[in-house]
């Protein structure tokens, strides 16, 4: 029995979902106004312990949509929580280093230095997680290890959420600013510190043509769904249970804006395109080129087979890792009813 819910919380990374361009376009806030609820930004919020909410998934009555390190970490680590759904955006994934570097491959990055991020006071330092992935995916293409080069770390003060989503004439920066700086790992490359280093997304396409760097390699574009499997690829769409479970219409609900927001994109490339350069603060031409000409038609929510494999390949990287205390079913953790409901409701109204 699904009873209205007040006001639902949601969040978003500054990254490719559906869900942010539902909040955009005015879905979400349409489709819930129905049931009587009103939406509230968690990342837009006052206070840090809602915030954080966004990182460690304690808000009750929440919706978060994007990398899924957190939403990995917050279940390890006991939040009830379910995913309801998972998309897979494909992004350039690129270890860089200097111009004029004797790194050209991969095998050539064996006995030499690596920077890594390392937020220290951060619950979970998802920059670092996915830093390592990438290098340890493009290692294990050539029989390397981690182990076969130096890791450099590059200590990062204060926390992912320190600070407010800053919103200019209405206009909000979901990317955040962050206390402590951002890509010390970068200014440790240029310096010369460290011979490489891994980011990804559109920023990544941005800061290496702006410091002429080299790709060295880009397991974002590799063949094998689990070489590109990272915090990214495949994105959580994930609630807690007690949303589900006393809020059960309002979960289909949030699925309904969501996959109403990638339907339209697939037909609408140039107005994707920019809402998808708001969401990452980034550029179109920017978004292109991390996540492709086709990145409207990559926007696709469901729960295929190949996201829910390289979501638990991912999940064993981070147990390993030990960023998380615990390994889990992915399946386990996954719920397809609000998703098998919606397209039953659908299939009911277009038969």
């Amino acid at each position: 029995m699904s009873h209205p819910l007040e006001t639902l919380w949601y969040t978003r990374c500054p990254v490719p979902t559906g869900l942010g361009i539902a909040v955009q376009k005015g879905w979400l806030e349409e489709v819930l106004e129905q049931q009587g609820t009103r939406i509230q930004s968690l990342r837009e919020s006052s206070e840090q312990a809602v915030r954080e909410s966004h990182f460690d998934h304690t808000l009750q009555n929440s919706v978060r949509h994007g990398g899924n390190i957190p939403a990995v970490w917050a279940k390890s680590s006991g939040r009830d929580t379910r995913v309801i759904g998972l998309s897979w955006a494909d992004e350039i994934q690129l270890i860089l280093t200097l111009p004029g570097s004797d790194i050209k491959t991969v095998k050539d990055l064996k006995g030499r230095k690596f920077g890594l991020p390392h937020w220290a006071n951060a619950q979970i330092d998802f920059t670092r997680a996915q830093a390592l992935r990438g290098l340890e995916n493009a290692l294990k293409l050539e029989g390397l290890e981690v182990k076969d080069v130096e890791l450099v770390d590059y200590l990062h003060g204060g926390t992912f959420s320190d600070e407010a989503t800053q919103v200019v004439d209405g206009v909000a920066n979901f990317g955040g600013r962050r206390n402590g700086g951002q890509n010390a790992e970068l200014v440790g490359l240029l310096r010369g510190e460290v011979d490489a280093i891994f980011l990804k997304g559109a920023h990544a396409a941005q800061l290496a043509h702006q410091f002429g760097l080299h790709t060295v390699i880009d397991t974002g574009s590799h063949p094998e769904p689990l070489i590109r499997s990272n915090n990214g690829t495949p994105r959580t769409l994930s609630v807690d249970s007690h949303l589900l479970d006393q809020h059960y219409d309002t979960a289909v609900a949030i699925l309904s804006s969501v996959v109403r927001a990638e339907e339209w994109a697939w037909t609408h490339p140039q107005d994707t395109r920019r809402f998808l350069a708001h969401e990452t603060n980034s550029s179109e031409f920017w978004v292109t080129a991390a996540y492709g000409s086709d990145a409207h038609q990559r926007l696709r929510t469901n729960l295929d087979e190949r996201s829910i494999n390289g979501l638990q390949d991912f999940t064993n990287f981070l147990h390993r890792w030990n960023f998380i205390p615990a390994a889990f079913s992915v399946s386990d953790w996954v719920d397809p009813r609000p998703l098998e409901t919606l397209r039953s409701s659908v299939a009911t109204r277009t038969g």
